[in-house]
């Protein structure tokens, strides 16, 4: 049977669907479209685990493998350790039966428990939901609206220190080696000690023929060298120290870089006092934020306490998610997520945040060079051309290479710490070796798979999304690189199996597909991206971040490969700022566009499932209702006083039933929403001052990682009016 899943997720995002679900529900019953939910949230994940709730993640999972799919995935918590931690004590505060996390587990009992928790941090939800790949764009209509109220990207100053510091060798993008394999096998990877020993990091791992194996290093002694010749850098040049990592979906090696980072920062600091921190449980990975709140708990803490704080003081200065409340770039390793934070830093100027809250030029540490060279390339480019002008741009639609967990680095069980120097292969059931590394002790080593199947679809998804637009398509793809060497060669391959006459479809590496791709901006003029995983995490918030003014307002569409469909609603990376203004001033400014714009196409293909023709007027009236919500400027506003997140909620209510009266497809829908246009439009000055009213005190939503749904309700539903308007509907 036909049904559409919504998925519960976190924060800010499931926040707003307390507000938006019951309207969607409402409406959607009156044309016998079935609605269900489904809770994914970080915190069900983990009560998962351990029996006390259901796998929802795991049934849509089996459920995206099938042609009946039908699900809205809004954006969910990709926990680092620290956020994990947290919502297993708000979940034991809450009288769940969750363990404590397990940091160095011994017995066969901690090792289960680390196993399960290890199944819910890092990007758990993405790789099991994404059975197809990804076309992400801006619609026409958000398009529109910013090119008639652009927003304001910042110009570099004359003279502008900010830029981004990488590697350039001995990380994973200079030690990649990369195969194809000729047939179905089961390999092992193994660590061959210096000093004789073998051991097994992982074996019984899958592969099917065509699939390309990726590995790769990261040589900690140098990452600690250049860490330390950035560091003096940004102190020579005055400018704000900053890093710009991807803790969420690189679970494992990430936060480990991560760990680097804060230990280099507070070099002195570590080699004082190391080893009691290590004794209290207190790691550089985790952040700096861990360590302080730790400290309290140790006879020499405040001692501690101090020799950070000096350091604070005498190092290079810091860049501060919040400087208001102390927080540093250091504090958390998913604060920063480098897809989010380096479009916002080139869009303010180039300028990040300090401890006075002043603006200043960054130094942008990006270890690992595979990608940051296509930051560097807009900030040469601002700063040789001006900011990008949204009035005028053209825009950089992705078609994302991501199905079947494709290049999911780091969010896997493929990426280890090396416990001893020697040589790590990845070895053939035969005995062959199919790749190897030589390694010191505390490398970081990582590996990764990319079926043949999802990159045939890729190709030709590519091919689709070029004709229907004709609009060019560049695949972002490095011949000097091991894994792009080997999709290269399957591009050339898959390309032929279509009709690609006329269409402009080029290969570039990804920085010179960067300069192209804004060269034609600059002209008015549209460029599909064509990238592999990671990549399109990074384009898919770069480009709209500069078009529009946030990736929260894109069109994602996965066409399943078994035929049904995902819609995601865009990205949540300031989904906690928005929970934190919530709770002290009873104020939402997540702007649910996202929704909307997924909503309508999960309409249209629950109408083509169900054989119900309703649905295609929902989603007809829906795309047009949007539309009037963009003209009449309804999205949250900056401040109290103004219409937040159930304010806009509301607005999209009063134009889709407006639509809906009046369309003339199905007159039965029309005569079952005019009552309810009528009464909407009557009470909407009631409706706006009762959602007015409760603004500017704290509100009780009970919990963050897992909120208590009646509170939360009662918070996000605050007109009596539209409450008593749906219910009698």
């Amino acid at each position: 049977m036909a049904k559409i899943i919504y998925t519960h997720t976190d924060e800010a995002p499931l926040l707003a669907t307390y507000s938006f679900l019951p309207i969607v529900q409402a409406y959607a019953a009156k044309a016998g479209v079935e609605v269900e939910t489904r809770d994914i949230s970080v915190a069900a994940r983990i009560l998962a685990q351990f029996g006390l709730a259901d796998d929802a993640l795991t049934e849509l999972g089996e459920l995206a493998k099938t042609p009946d799919a039908n699900i809205i995935k809004l954006p969910n918590i990709s926990a680092s350790i620290p956020q994990l931690k947290a919502a297993i004590k708000e979940l034991q505060a809450q009288g769940h039966a969750v363990p404590d996390y397990p940091d160095d587990p011994q017995t066969p009992a901690e090792k289960e428990i680390r196993a399960k928790f290890d199944k819910v941090k890092g990007s758990a939800v993405n790789p099991v939901l994404r059975e197809g790949n990804s076309d992400r764009r801006a619609p026409l209509s958000v398009k529109n609206y910013a090119k008639a109220h652009p927003h304001r990207n910042k110009p570099f100053a004359d003279g502008s220190k900010t830029a981004v510091a990488t590697m350039g060798e001995h990380d994973f993008r200079s030690n990649e080696k990369s195969v194809t394999v000729a047939a179905d096998d089961t390999l092992s990877i193994v660590l061959e000690t210096e000093s004789g020993n073998t051991i097994t990091l992982k074996d019984g791992l899958k592969v099917l023929a065509g699939e390309i194996v990726d590995a790769t290093k990261m040589d900690v002694a140098n990452l600690n060298a250049f860490l330390r010749n950035a560091l003096a850098k940004a102190k020579a040049d005055d400018v704000l120290f900053s890093v710009h990592l991807k803790a969420t979906m690189m679970k494992v090696s990430d936060p480990i870089v991560f760990g680097h980072v804060v230990r280099a920062y507070f070099h002195d600091v570590f080699e004082q006092y190391g080893a009691d921190l290590a004794a209290a449980g207190l790691s550089a990975n985790d952040g700096l934020g861990a360590i302080l709140s730790g400290l309290d708990a140790l006879p020499n803490g405040a001692e501690i306490r101090a020799a950070f704080d000096a350091a604070l003081a005498n190092g290079p200065r810091l860049s501060y998610v919040n400087s208001d409340k102390g927080i540093t770039n250091l504090h958390v390793p998913s604060d920063v997520i480098v897809d989010a934070s380096m479009p916002a830093l080139i869009r303010n100027g180039g300028k990040l945040w300090g401890a006075d809250g002043s603006e200043d030029d960054t130094l942008a540490v990006i270890p690992d060079s595979s990608y940051a060279g296509v930051y560097q390339t807009v900030i040469e480019d601002t700063i040789e051309h001006g900011p990008l002008d949204p009035a005028t741009i053209g825009t950089v639609p992705n078609v994302g290479l991501m199905a079947q967990a494709a290049e999911e680095y780091g969010s896997h069980d493929k990426t280890f710490e090396m416990p001893a120097a020697g040589t790590v292969r990845i070895v053939g059931s035969n005995g062959d070796v199919l790749i190897e590394h030589d390694v010191e002790a505390g490398d970081i080593w990582r590996a990764c798979q990319t079926k043949d199947v999802p990159i045939r679809d890729w190709v030709k998804l590519a091919v689709n999304r070029a004709r229907a637009s004709q609009t060019p398509a560049i695949f972002w793809l490095d011949e000097t690189r091991a894994h792009d060497a080997e999709l290269i060669r399957k591009v050339a391959a898959y390309l032929p199996e279509h009709d690609t006459d006329g269409l402009d479809i080029k290969i570039l590496a990804p920085t010179l597909a960067t300069a192209y791709s804004l060269e034609r901006m600059r002209r008015g003029e549209d460029t599909i991206s064509v990238t592999g995983n990671v990549l399109r995490d990074y384009n898919t918030d770069l480009f709209p971040i500069l078009e529009v003014g946030t990736s929260a307002k894109m069109l994602s569409i996965v066409p399943l490969i078994a035929g049904g469909g995902l819609f995601e609603t865009g990205a949540g990376g300031s989904a906690p700022k928005h929970v934190q203004q919530l709770i002290e001033e009873d104020y939402l400014r997540w702007d649910s566009l996202g929704e909307f714009f997924a909503l309508a196409p999960s309409l249209e293909l629950y109408a083509d499932q169900a054989g119900a023709p309703a649905a295609k007027v929902l989603a007809a009236t829906l795309d047009r209702a949007t539309g009037t919500f963009l003209e009449n400027d309804r999205s949250p506003g900056r401040k109290l006083g103004t219409i937040d997140n159930r304010g806009s909620h509301f607005y999209l209510a009063l134009y889709w039933a407006q639509e809906l009266a009046n369309q003339t497809d199905d007159a039965d829908l029309a005569a079952a929403f005019k009552p309810l246009a009528d009464k909407l439009a009557a009470a909407e000055s009631t409706i706006v001052e009762e959602l007015l009213a409760v603004q500017g005190k704290p509100a009780d939503i009970g919990g963050y990682y897992f909120p208590d749904a009646e509170k939360t309700s009662a918070v996000m539903r605050p007109s009596a009016t539209l409450n008593e308007a749906l219910a009698s509907f």
